[in-house]
């Protein structure tokens, strides 16, 4: 095992975790398709930012954390409590996105950065899934508690999700001219997306009550 490798693992697990379709990067497309691909790099910046730390603290503490289910039945209880709030606000409170032609409006970068940080923030899921990667991949020997390979890797996340994000962006723009379904519907995609979070969390939560 060398730095590469542990750069690549990191690498490829958050390419793994972040592709499909979920509230930041389809916040990110939505912010781009709206504002403009420089506020949506904002968005993503502050994301990515917090990614770092959510990465870097479930692999730190990813020993403690894997012996004890109850720490891990308690995010998953958490992270059911904030998806279920979102899908509530993005079916029935947010309003109705509407398609603006001509001159795309610019919004602040900070306000664009801290949003990013902030629904990245209220996404618990990183946590739980880099404690198991790092805990798997460790017992495979691929994987090792020393800082040097904890921050290699921690920076391959970093890199993995910003390929994503950024691949997201790409091809929603490159499509603008066929997207104002999309547009119109955005609330409503985000809302499902948290709705099957929410519904797959909560029967997580339901089988280990019940195992």
């Amino acid at each position: 095992m060398n730095l590469i490798t542990s750069l690549f693992l990191g690498f490829a697990t958050a390419f793994i975790g972040i592709t499909p379709p979920g509230l930041l990067n389809m916040t990110a497309a939505k912010v781009n398709l709206k504002e403009g691909k420089r506020s949506a790099t904002w968005f993503v910046s502050g994301a990515v930012f917090i990614i770092f730390f959510q990465a870097y603290l479930a692999v730190l503490f990813s020993h403690y954390i894997a012996d004890r289910p109850d720490i891990l039945i308690l995010l998953r209880e958490a992270g059911f409590g904030v998806f279920t709030l979102l899908t509530i606000y993005f079916l029935w409170i947010a309003k109705k996105p509407k398609i603006k032609k001509g001159k795309i409006k610019k919004y602040s970068s900070t306000k664009r950065f801290f949003l990013g940080m902030l629904l990245s923030g209220l996404n618990f899921f990183p946590i739980p899934y880099y404690v198991f990667v790092s805990v798997t991949l460790s017992s495979y020997s691929l994987f090792s508690y020393t800082m040097t390979y904890i921050f290699v890797f921690v920076t391959g996340v970093v890199i993995g999700s910003s390929l994503v994000f950024y691949c997201y962006i790409t091809f929603f723009q490159k499509i603008q001219n066929k997207t104002d379904y999309i547009i119109k519907n955005m609330n409503t995609i985000i809302g499902s997306i948290t709705g099957l979070i929410a519904l797959v969390t909560l029967i997580n939560i339901i089988r280990y009550y019940l195992r």
